[in-house]
């Protein structure tokens, strides 16, 4: 039993306009905990445009975390718990800080959004600073597991690199593996979520996860090119003109 994934980050318009690189970054990957017990990670950053480093904050808070849960799994001990999502937000707050200062800079110079998603049959964890989006079915269907954070006017959110980010850092867990997961940056959460509720657009997913579910093995390698063209496609590029990122997971029984 283990996952099929697949994850990629795509320049929005408003980027390609003024010739800036895409600012968001992602991971998504399955470890061995052990034998026979495979551990879903999945992350995803999105660097603040008022930052002027936030392309790099995003990309240094994906590499802090997969060093942070690499340790992790080579102890094989850890529980999926909100001292966990604290210790790794603590780790990516560290890296992050320590680059700014060599850099002679600020960590706001870095601000970016924060997601992850862990899950291994002894259950799912999800946390999250910032907007974008965890939908996940743990066993009654989809949901989204943490409503987006915005600030008080449009267009704002909170990053982790804020003072208070281990106090507004929002998680959910579930006892049980997750057999469907999506995460994402705020490019598409207008596309993928009902917005007035706070609840997936599953017509929006339910595409992607039967792709996965069916694929061949010699058609794995092909997922990724097919879910890059499709944050580039002109149906989205319509829609938001942000950087995009949009990490899959499906259960293989």
């Amino acid at each position: 039993m283990s996952w099929r994934v697949v994850a990629a980050s795509e320049v929005g318009t408003s980027h390609v306009q003024t010739n800036a690189p895409c600012q968001d970054s992602c991971w998504a990957q399955v470890h061995e905990l052990a034998p026979g017990v495979p551990l879903l990670s999945i992350f995803v950053a999105d660097g603040a445009g008022s930052a002027v480093r936030g392309g790099d904050g995003a990309e240094l808070a994906i590499q802090a975390a997969v060093d942070f849960l690499t340790e992790k799994v080579s102890q094989r001990e850890f529980g999926l718990n909100d001292r966990l999502a604290t210790d790794l937000v603590l780790a990516i707050r560290t890296q992050i800080f320590r680059e700014a200062d060599s850099a002679g800079l600020t960590g706001r110079d870095f601000s970016c959004t924060f997601l992850g998603l862990l899950s291994s049959p002894l259950g799912t964890l999800a946390f999250q600073i910032g907007d974008g989006g965890i939908v996940i079915d743990a066993g009654t269907g989809l949901e989204l597991a943490i409503v987006p954070m915005s600030g008080e006017y449009a267009n704002m959110t909170s990053f982790i690199t804020d003072e208070n980010a281990v106090e507004i850092l929002q998680t959910k867990a579930y006892v049980n593996q997750a057999s469907l997961a999506a995460v994402f940056s705020d490019g598409i959460q207008r596309i993928a979520l009902n917005m007035a509720t706070n609840t997936p657009h599953e017509p929006f997913f339910s595409p992607f996860f039967k792709t996965l579910k069916s694929a061949t093995a010699e058609q794995e390698d092909q997922l990724q090119v097919l879910l890059t063209k499709f944050l580039a496609s002109p149906q989205v590029n319509e829609r938001t003109d942000d950087d995009k990122t949009l990490a899959l997971a499906v259960e293989l029984k």
